[in-house]
């Protein structure tokens, strides 16, 4: 166990990050190089081990936090990489991405400072790489069935690697030219080095795993002709929709979505080209957007050599304490933050970059028609209207949307293709156990679904597609079908036969953990759905939400 005394002995103590000038000149981690144990060990130290840890209940993959604390805290890294990635196929991605909504919920926090969770889980996680405590493991035989995930994100991966593991074979379709999705193209090097992602795809192609890029599911292949192939499908493609700001001038040259403005960024990482097409070199730079896609553009405008760069959030500047109304345990509470990317920028322009409370009325274009300036108004807190007397222009060359995503792309005829429909949100719709959900109908049958005992027919909802019969039920004669398993249901909506939405893509824009979640949940259902039972784990339901206000 961690000491009893830990908390009140030792002051909370984050990883010190290299000087902010340095990471400037280059695109490594921002922990680079350093030396974390004997300080991560230390902080681990500082967990209670609380009867009741909400630790656990903040994380939406119920990770055992107070045992990993302890074994990292004694130095046992086997261990603490055992109970690690007993509920988290990917700590090095969470570990770095996630904004740790466990720390919020730390018991700690109701009056002090929490435990250095985070550091503890990335720590754990590469030690785990580093001392070869993360081997492959392929399972001990083959199920026979195959499922096709749709999308390679955090999600997806976690649903095949799941799956694999399970005895399935599984083949992961992605649009792009490389594996990872966002983790791939959307993310900066600086946040995480996809050496991280490498190996872990190298890891999951080692246990099984198949991997298909340029793969345009709905698109160029056809999604319900890849739906016959498999007996099952999971769409995990995300929510790549972006929000879009509808003021004067949008049109204008220089004006463009901060995804792809990141994928240029890393396409040159990638080694795919020597400079990126689209830079912010020598530009006045202003990102529309306060969340972590903003901060993403802030870190890779500062590194590209930009001249100024503003970033502007609708939202009111937060105090440093949590408000009355967002109490402990409540995670993500609104409070004054700061990234890397925002330190950064306060080392080499010294202010925050930062305009709160601000929305842009409209853009100006100079002489050669590109964008020039962008003119802005300060907001009311509440209701967001415009406040008279507050305009103002600033300078604006380079001008990147940040404004957050609204479900799945909706281009793509991937969803027509399968027979899925959207919810309110605009995000594929789903039951509670992720199995996709269709028109509404009288019928619980996919529509594409043939007479039960043909070729190729669908089984009724709930049923497996190979059904497995309990130990004493007697086989059927050739052709009939089988008649074990739960009564028939006839649902309200028809349900497109064999088909999971995991992820972002049913969630909407979301966090890397919840992605995880729910790719292992996902991978609970499918695997039920194709045996009759299984023994995965299922961490969150598919309408389950964070604990916020």
């Amino acid at each position: 166990m961690t000491d009893p005394y830990g908390f009140l002995r030792t002051p909370r103590s984050s990883v010190p990050s290299r000087p902010a000038d340095q990471r400037l000149g280059d695109w490594r981690e921002v922990y680079a190089g350093q030396t974390l144990l004997p300080l991560v060990s230390e902080q681990a130290n500082r967990c209670m081990d609380c009867g009741v840890p909400f630790c656990h209940g903040g994380c939406p993959l119920g990770n055992l936090i107070p045992e990993w604390n302890a074994y990292a805290a004694h130095g046992e890294w086997r261990a603490a990489a055992e109970r690690l990635h007993a509920t988290n196929n990917f700590p090095e991605f969470t570990g770095r991405l996630c904004p740790a909504p466990c720390e919020d919920s730390c018991v700690l926090a109701i009056n002090a400072d929490p435990v250095t969770i985070k550091n503890v889980e990335q720590t754990i996680a590469d030690q785990a790489w580093e001392l070869g405590y993360a081997p492959p493991a392929p399972p001990g035989r083959l199920s026979g069935q195959t499922v096709a995930v749709i999308g390679s994100g955090p999600a997806g991966l976690a649903t095949a690697q799941q799956l694999t593991r399970a005895g399935h074979t599984v083949v992961v379709y992605e649009r792009a030219d490389r594996i990872g999705g966002l983790l791939r193209y959307g993310i900066p090097a600086f946040k995480m080095e996809k050496i991280h992602l490498d190996r872990r795809i190298a890891q999951m192609r080692a246990e099984g795993t198949i991997f298909r890029t340029d793969a345009d599911i709905g698109g160029r292949v056809d999604a319900a002709e890849l739906r016959r192939r498999h007996d099952a499908v999971v769409v995990a493609v995300g929510a790549e929709e972006r929000r879009e700001l509808a003021a004067p001038g949008r049109e204008l040259p220089g004006i463009h979505q901060a995804m792809e403005y990141l994928t240029c960024s890393n396409r040159v990482g990638e080694g795919d080209c020597a400079a990126p097409a689209l830079t912010a070199e020598g530009r006045h730079v202003v990102i529309v957007g306060g969340g972590d896609t903003g901060s993403d553009c802030l870190g890779t405008a500062l590194r590209q050599g930009a001249l100024s760069v503003v970033q502007l959030d609708i939202r009111p500047e937060p105090g440093p304490e949590r408000p009355e109304g967002e109490p402990w345990p409540l995670v993500h509470p609104q409070v004054y933050r700061i990234s890397h990317a925002h330190e950064e920028a306060r080392g080499r322009h010294g202010t925050d970059p930062r305009l709160f409370s601000s929305a842009t009325l409209h853009f100006e274009g100079g002489a050669d028609g590109r964008v020039r300036a962008l003119h802005l108004t300060a907001v009311e807190p509440v209701g967001r209207r415009p406040m008279p007397g507050t305009e103002r222009v600033i300078e604006a060359e380079l001008v990147l949307l940040a404004l957050g995503f609204s479900g799945p792309e909706r281009a793509c005829r991937l969803g027509e293709q399968l027979g899925l429909t959207r919810d309110d949100r605009g995000n594929f719709a789903r039951d509670a156990h992720y199995a996709a959900l269709g028109e509404p109908g009288k019928s619980g049958r996919s529509a594409n679904s043939g007479k039960l005992g043909e070729p190729g027919a669908s089984p009724p909802p709930g049923r497996p597609a190979t059904p497995k019969a309990p130990p004493w039920a007697e086989a059927p004669a050739a052709g009939v079908p089988p008649t074990w398993g739960p009564p028939r249901e006839r649902p309200s909506r028809r349900r497109p036969d064999g088909v999971f939405v995991a992820g972002d893509a049913g969630r909407g824009q979301s966090l890397v953990v919840w992605a995880i979640a729910e790719g292992r949940a996902a991978a609970a259902a499918v695997d039920r759905y194709l045996t009759g039972s299984t023994a995965l784990p299922a961490p969150v339901a598919a309408h389950d939400r964070p604990l916020s206000a």
